[in-house]
């Protein structure tokens, strides 16, 4: 089989937070169309709004003037000869994988793949995913054989939604393919975008492998962190000022306690858990950071309750300003967010609670988990509670003075989940 980067086709399935500015930096050198069945979302794009503000409308309209078109017509992608499948891998209620998006996305490249073709996974997936449950699918639909009428590869996102220094295409991808030529291609095809190149794997299952322990590694140690800030709030001293002072040794990895939510570290490990567990290995240290990581929303409603207790405030009833509710600052998305869990423990005290955050789209939060999000401005909600929780560090919150939104500045609580604001206006932090 001939590979070579001249008349490539590229069709991105998937065009969320990692497809499309996949789909967009791909579109700067090749023929490029991002398929999304969402036909709400393709028509969004279109206008130029992304609304998860990963590609700004300036730099999506320039794409399209170049040539990149986006559908969730099945047909304006057949003829395409290398695809690109980005589509989430959630955990259902019970943390087990849910494998729906992947496998029907597979279905929609069996659907119109040729011989000769190419897809390539980007989404994180247990080692052995790629070929043993996705590949499969594409045979059967396509009535192709595998690796020797198409070929598969696979190159791990690497997206951090809101980071605006590690973007697409200036992060080291990961390659991999199903034979050693494929492998070469693949490799090719992302170095040939990529400003810092890439990393070519042994195989799709290394590839696969160390997509996973990436945000499993960082689940585990945030685990420890948060554990830390648990022992070290019964002691009576700041977490914060712990870690700073141990971050002066050299190989000290500085980390800090917080809420684990989001697409990537507070669902990731779960695949592995499942997978390593079919393998007669029971993984206790991930298990025990996911309980731990898991349990940290209740922890800081309990912390704020037991403030409040102390200053004689009574909880019964009281009203209560969460400023943030997204999984982390600066960000739109609201993916596995952990603030809910703090929001339903402090439901159980009262339910005059408010919910301010200024880049949550409301809609979104509304039918995800049945939630309001307020809309008055910061001056409106002045003199008005018995606490307040800084839970996600947003940069319109660095500007406030948190104390001014209670009923009684020295009466009134202020905790802070993530350790940014000027701790002598707060009465508890993480």
């Amino acid at each position: 089989m001939n590979f070579s980067l001249e008349n490539i086709r590229i069709c991105v399935v998937g065009l969320g937070y990692v497809g499309l500015p996949l789909a967009r930096l791909f579109s700067t050198r090749y023929k490029t169309v991002g398929y999304d069945t969402n036909p709400a979302r393709v028509e969004a794009l279109r206008r130029g709004c992304d609304s998860t503000k990963e590609v700004d409308e300036a730099s999506l309209r320039k794409a399209f003037e170049n040539g990149f078109t986006c559908t969730s017509d099945l047909e304006e992608i057949r003829g395409c000869n290398f695809y690109v499948v980005a589509v989430p891998t959630p955990i259902d209620a019970d943390n087990a994988p849910d494998l729906a998006p992947l496998l029907g996305a597979s279905e929609t490249v069996g659907k119109v793949i040729a011989r000769g073709d190419v897809v390539v996974y980007e989404s994180t997936v247990y080692p052995g995913m790629t070929e043993d449950e996705c590949i499969p699918v594409i045979e059967r639909v396509s009535g192709l054989t595998f690796n020797q009428d198409f070929f598969a590869g696979y190159s791990p996102e690497r997206i951090n939604p809101g980071d605006k220094v590690h973007t697409v295409d200036k992060i080291k991808k990961v390659t991999s393919g199903s034979t050693p030529e494929v492998a070469d291609f693949v490799d090719r095809v992302y170095a040939s975008v990529l400003v810092n190149g890439t990393h070519r794997a042994p195989s799709i299952r290394v590839a696969e492998a160390c997509k996973i322990i990436e945000n499993t590694q960082r689940d585990v140690n945030i685990a420890f962190v948060n554990e830390l800030a648990k022992i070290f709030n019964a002691m009576g001293i700041d977490t914060n000022d712990v870690l700073e002072a141990a971050a002066t040794k050299w190989n000290f990895i500085k980390m800090k306690p917080g809420l684990v939510g989001g697409h990537c570290i507070s669902v990731d490990p779960y695949y592995l858990i499942q997978k390593a567990q079919v393998y007669g290995v029971l993984p206790r240290v991930m298990i025990s950071a996911r309980r731990l990581n898991d349990g940290m929303g209740a922890y800081v409603a309990e912390q704020t309750i037991k403030c409040m207790n102390k200053k004689g405030l009574v909880v019964k009833d009281s009203k209560i300003l969460l400023l943030g509710f997204t999984f982390k600052e600066n960000c739109p998305d609201i993916r596995n967010t952990k603030v809910v869990d703090v929001y339903h423990t402090l439901l159980e005290y009262t339910h005059d609670i408010v919910v301010c955050d200024p880049w949550a789209d409301a809609k979104l939060v509304k039918a995800e988990y049945g939630i309001a999000l307020s809309d008055a401005s910061f001056s409106d909600l002045q003199c008005s509670f018995d606490a307040v929780i800084v839970s996600v560090a947003h940069r319109q919150f660095m500007e406030l003075d948190v104390r001014s939104f209670l009923k009684n500045t020295q009466k009134g609580v202020v905790y802070d989940v993530k350790g940014f604001c000027d701790r002598n206006q707060v009465d508890g932090r993480l």
